[in-house]
């Protein structure tokens, strides 16, 4: 009962993304955690922060804005104090010269007594390097930055 009452939990985290509310998953981080997109791009890099976390998600908006997430699979072990959470996703979203962007990736996330300390982020990268290559040449100037860190988003007072 336990493992489909977390699996409904990060199933509605999603939801509240497609509705444009990705607070609801920064609530949901612990205290400390590492949030980590993994590759070399603007969405890669490790992040400890509520504040940089935030600072992520508003530069997911301008790169891939109004995206959808269809939660394909979600695999929930151990107890509360120990819970492991593997995620699988698509990301589907309308790029600035109108092409369509999908890719897939997978999440393991570690979560104790329902706050999520770790989230490690697996995605396609060649497929994600070929649309901030799209959006660059649109002149987004995001599609070049280097990864948010905590000390940048200190630096910025967020």
């Amino acid at each position: 009962m336990y493992h489909r009452i977390v699996a409904s939990r990060i199933r509605n985290v999603f939801a509240e993304i497609n509705a444009g509310n990705w607070e609801a998953m920064i609530s949901g981080m612990a205290d400390r955690f590492t949030y980590r997109f993994y590759g070399h791009s603007p969405l890669s890099g490790e992040r400890h922060t509520a504040a940089a976390l935030r600072m992520w998600w508003q530069r997911m908006d301008i790169l891939l804005p109004n995206p959808t997430f269809t939660v394909e699979e979600v695999i929930v072990a151990g107890p509360p104090w120990s819970t492991r959470i593997a995620t699988r996703v698509t990301v589907r979203t309308t790029l600035p010269d109108g092409s369509p962007y999908e890719n897939l990736f997978m999440q393991q996330i570690s979560m104790r007594w329902a706050r999520i300390t770790q989230v490690h982020t697996l995605e396609d990268t060649a497929t994600l390097q070929h649309a901030l290559d799209a959006l660059a040449a649109a002149g987004i100037k995001e599609a070049r930055a280097a990864p948010i860190t905590d000390e940048m988003a200190s630096a910025v007072g967020v």
